[in-house]
């Protein structure tokens, strides 16, 4: 394994902090904590894992072949990324009051159901390709990535997720009877907008710092 442990550890640390930015996974998680409890979010959690098993894979095969023919992409997509999570976040905030159980997709009740939810979530997330392409990079040369260095990024990829999706779904499931009242629900998706839109500045400044 070529991978060195500085770069391993600040990648988890990345995976942590690109999870605590909303996205289609975290309506999906909450969604089914208040509609089912704790038993409605672990096979969404197992659904998205296997999805965040695959992005990454995609994401190093694929820029492994778009850094060796234009470097210039990484950036546009980086800028893509930056509005993009803007999008969502004023999306969010325009509908802060709009209750996600609307969506009976995320909130079926069974084990099936929610596993396909987990798919569906993290199949449409920008987030997770938009944080592979984008900052993976950053982290790792994609061109040099041996077997074992691609094993270690998949599995960090769909661990560290994973681990985090169960807690922050068995919190709003022990929490759901405030959570779920309209103030509640409203707080949250305010607080969640805002976190998004924060994140695309973010991302949009460093860019311009960069350039």
């Amino acid at each position: 394994m070529t991978l060195q442990a500085e770069s391993i550890w600040l990648y988890a640390i990345a995976m942590v902090g690109i999870w605590f930015t909303p996205g289609p996974v975290w309506v999906a998680i909450i969604a089914r904590a208040l509609a089912s409890g704790f038993k409605g979010v672990w096979p969404l959690a197992i659904g998205v894992a296997i999805g965040d098993a695959i992005w990454p894979l995609i994401a190093i095969f694929g820029l492994a072949v778009i850094v060796a023919q234009n470097a210039m992409l990484i950036e546009a997509m980086r800028w893509i990324a930056a509005a993009v999570f803007i999008g969502m976040g004023i999306m969010l905030l325009r509908k802060a009051s709009q209750p996600v159980e609307r969506d009976s997709r995320l909130t079926r009740s069974g084990t099936w159901a929610g596993f396909s939810a987990g798919i569906l979530a993290i199949a449409g997330n920008p987030k997770a390709a938009l944080f592979y392409v984008g900052v993976l990079p950053g982290f790792f040369d994609v061109t040099k990535l041996t077997g074992p260095d691609v094993t270690t990024v998949v599995v960090m990829s769909c661990a560290i997720p994973f681990c985090l999706n169960l807690g922050m779904g068995g919190a709003i499931a022990a929490a759901r009877s405030r959570l779920s009242s309209p103030t509640g629900l409203r707080r949250m998706n305010l607080v969640s907008g805002g976190l998004l839109i924060a994140v695309g500045c973010v991302i949009g400044l460093g860019q311009m710092l960069a350039g």
